[in-house]
């Protein structure tokens, strides 16, 4: 083996949120464990992507797996331990630090980060998981429906490494590895033709692709002027009126996403009467929490459809397309900003926001935005089995009620939730059912060494609105990774371990032993 080679039991792909949790599971069942990361934060959707945790209703009480359940007390220990909060707010067991309105536990992405790192600590300091920062996945050999090793290169001096391991996870926020490795996979949209759903397009089309994002987090000092230099395509971005609304993009007005033939106007900051203003949102620091003075303003997180980039897709096209779209959706949310800063229209009748402030060092940049977009829909697996609209739609299922799998190794909820998509444009917010994760899901058709941990799973353009969430990303990840320890501990392909009634029990009992609820309450 050359000297920057690299070999483990497990070779894990991709550092998000899926990423940390099958390595931690992997090594948690004795697996030696190596994990590489595009950027220099691990823990993608929340981290480096900047996004607080969407979650179900009952996410306090369950419908999580353990670590899940543990990562968000950690984050509550975490400012109750080195933050001066009020009283009753370092008394409250369910403390937002944010208050933001999207999520129970909106909070700072470093926050998050230096959970993940602890959660991770033992095996990173015993040497089980070695986490390999700034990799990104260039190449990979295959023979005989195997992946035998996999290349990666480093974006600062171009150097290669080989990895050797006898199980790879793709947990890349794209599907990279698919199909550098040859993998069966689909992207985009699937025609209605072949999935039978109710929302599919007539016919597919694989770079119809969800809309990915560029957070950015501000602060607002009321008599300061933090105006940033005017974007290069400001003017573009101010005056665009997108093909699927009446609206300009950059504007308080919109159709309601329930009823698009319905104006809805939302306040930018609270007024005391709209219930979800946008400043709230995504708020990560609520400054009334802490002690008087420490903060000069609340923080937040701005994720809104604004910055949505619908124009294009960053996977799937050549790599100049990809860094114009990049770039595209880099000067929307910067524009936004210049917009928000002299040009949104205030309630006293004057524009612009000149005290609001980019804050770089929240997101762990130097410009105010995050280190790397918001992806919400990956290549998927051509799965053993593929979960459809139809296994999670309220409408299509009624009275069926919850859709129950033999294999489920755990647990989910969430609205089927599309963005607007890059060719038809579409967007849907259409009610869902709790949902579990079955196995076969998580099982190429062919390729016999490697298993999905993100976004990649088996499921259609529509039902990844729901199974993409930070919770049940997180469940994938943990449960392939403990798919991963099992199969390699008994010697057998992660196939086997379906396909075998005897081994399954078995993983299942694994999985359960470990924390993971792979069926909803029956009163659900």
């Amino acid at each position: 083996m050359a000297r920057h080679d690299g070999k483990a039991d497990v070779i894990v792909l991709g550092g998000g949120l899926g990423g940390c949790m099958a390595a931690l599971a992997a090594a948690k069942l004795g697996m030696k464990v190596i994990m590489t990361e595009e950027t220099d934060w691990i823990g993608g959707q929340l981290t480096s992507q900047s996004v607080p945790p969407d979650e179900h209703p009952w996410i306090e009480s369950f419908g999580c797996t353990r670590t899940y359940r543990e990562f968000r007390d950690r984050v509550r220990r975490y400012y109750k331990d080195n933050y001066p909060l009020h009283e009753a707010a370092n008394n409250d067991e369910r403390l937002n630090p944010g208050n933001g309105w999207v999520s129970r536990l909106c909070h700072e992405p470093k926050v998050a980060l230096h959970v993940l790192e602890s959660m991770l600590a033992p095996y990173t300091s015993s040497g089980r998981i070695s986490v390999w920062l700034g990799w990104k996945v260039e190449s990979a050999a295959t023979a005989n429906d195997r992946i035998e090793s996999v290349t990666v290169g480093h974006a600062s001096d171009g150097s290669l490494r080989t990895l050797r391991g006898s199980i790879y996870m793709d947990a890349t926020e794209c599907g990279d590895l698919l199909p550098l490795a040859g993998v069966e996979y689909v992207s985009g949209a699937e025609s209605r033709r072949d999935t039978g759903e109710p929302h599919a397009l007539d016919e597919a089309d694989p770079l119809d692709m969800q809309s990915f994002t560029f957070v950015f987090a501000l602060d607002y000092v009321e008599q300061g002027d933090f105006t940033i230099d005017k974007p290069q395509q400001y003017e573009y971005w101010r005056t665009l009126v997108p093909p699927f609304s009446r609206f300009p993009l950059f504007g308080w007005k919109m159709g309601d996403i329930h009823d698009p033939s319905q104006v809805k106007e939302i306040k930018f900051f609270p007024d005391g009467k709209e219930p979800m203003p946008f400043w709230t949102y995504r708020r990560i620091i609520d400054r009334s929490l802490f002690e008087d003075g420490l903060f000069a303003s609340d923080i937040t997180l701005i994720n809104w459809a604004q910055n949505d980039y619908y124009l294009g897709p960053i996977y799937e096209v050549s790599d100049e397309e990809r860094q114009n779209h990049l770039e595209g959706a880099r000067q929307q949310s910067l524009s936004l900003v210049y917009w928000l800063q002299t040009e949104a229209p205030r309630p006293d009748g004057g524009k612009g926001y000149p005290g609001l402030r980019l804050r770089g060092d929240v997101l762990g940049t130097e410009d105010g935005i995050a280190k790397a977009p918001y992806i919400r829909e990956s290549r998927r697996i051509k799965a053993r089995y593929t979960v459809t609209e139809n296994d999670v739609s309220v409408e299509v299922r009624g009275k069926q009620g919850i859709r129950r799998y033999e294999d489920s190794v755990g647990v989910g909820s969430y609205h089927l939730d599309l963005h607007t998509t890059t060719k038809s444009n579409r967007g849907f917010f259409i009610p869902s059912l709790p949902y579990e994760i079955p196995l076969g899901a998580l099982l190429p058709v062919r390729v016999k060494n490697m298993l999905p941990a993100c976004k990649n799973i088996g499921t259609t353009q529509i039902a990844n609105g729901c199974y993409r969430l930070h919770p049940t990303e997180w469940n994938i990840g943990e449960s392939a990774g403990y798919l991963a320890g099992y199969a390699i501990a008994n010697r057998i392909s992660p196939h086997e371990a379906r396909d075998d009634p005897q081994h399954l029990e078995a993983f299942l009992t694994v999985l359960r032993e470990q924390g993971i609820e792979t069926r909803w309450p029956d009163h659900l």
